[in-house]
């Protein structure tokens, strides 16, 4: 499974997670309507990029969306005819790889993209099992 992102939504996350540092940024990624469970392999393209709130009581460490927004990005994506494709949020100093909160706190069957700012680099992973996806960036 490869996750499919084109640049100006990859343009749009790096911002986020440039404004929101040194806290973690978080948000959702809607797409075409696949998820993880049923692409089968195939690659799943992003459309849309939704910027959320990050409510965690150390926001420097870990991230925590409000449930709130969540919600309603959802319900956005819905009635745009998209799905939950991807969560993303930023490690502002590395590295782009799970930490054990983001293990113990993953509730959605779909790829976590997590932004490393000191080294400008993405990687997503399916979590909590912790097995990457490759991230395709798309002009």
């Amino acid at each position: 499974m490869s996750l499919i992102l084109p640049a100006v939504l990859a343009d749009a996350l790096w911002a986020h997670a440039t404004r929101e540092a040194p806290r973690e940024c978080v948000g959702a990624l809607g797409g075409t309507g696949w998820t993880a469970e049923e692409t089968g392999g195939k690659g799943v393209r992003t459309e849309a990029l939704y910027p959320l709130p990050n409510i965690s009581p150390i926001p420097e460490r870990e991230y925590l969306a409000d449930p709130v927004h969540l919600l309603r990005a959802l319900k956005a994506m819905r009635e745009g005819g998209l799905a939950l494709v991807a969560l993303y949020h930023s490690h502002p100093h590395g590295p782009a790889r799970p930490s054990l909160t983001d293990l113990r706190l993953a509730a959605y069957p779909v790829p976590y993209v997590i932004a490393d700012l000191e080294r400008r680099v993405l990687r997503a992973y399916l979590l909590p099992q912790g097995t990457a996806v490759a991230v395709q960036l798309e002009d």
